[in-house]
């Protein structure tokens, strides 16, 4: 795992499985680059707040094209002011790189 580069900076890789999830270590050390996400139960997740559903929902299509650009897809759960984010792999059952390079892409437009 490349450590050496902004995380944001990084893309997806295709996941088949066939290779094992982060081990809880690394997953730290990858949470740790991250704003404010917890970890639980072999994922990722935080919720967003916003003024109004119409924020919400510019901020869930703009997560929904993250998604189509990385071709890594969270769980989400939209709520009127609010949005919940979930990440995991489900090929291999657990966390891999991809879930925290989109999370991080995720903080960064939040951010914007």
């Amino acid at each position: 795992m490349d450590t050496t580069c902004d995380i944001t900076s990084r893309h997806c890789v295709p996941c088949e499985g066939g290779v094992p999830a982060l081990a809880d270590s690394a997953a730290r050390e990858l949470l740790a680059q991250l704003d404010d996400w917890t970890l639980a139960d072999g994922r990722i997740e935080k919720t967003f707040r916003f003024k109004n559903h119409h924020q919400t929902m510019a901020f869930v299509n703009a997560v929904a094209w993250i998604s189509h650009r990385e071709d890594h897809h969270p769980e989400l759960t939209v709520g009127y002011a609010d949005c919940r984010i979930r990440y995991w792999t489900h090929a291999i059952g657990g966390l891999s790189e991809n879930d925290f390079i989109c999370a991080a892409k995720v903080d960064r437009l939040f951010a914007l």
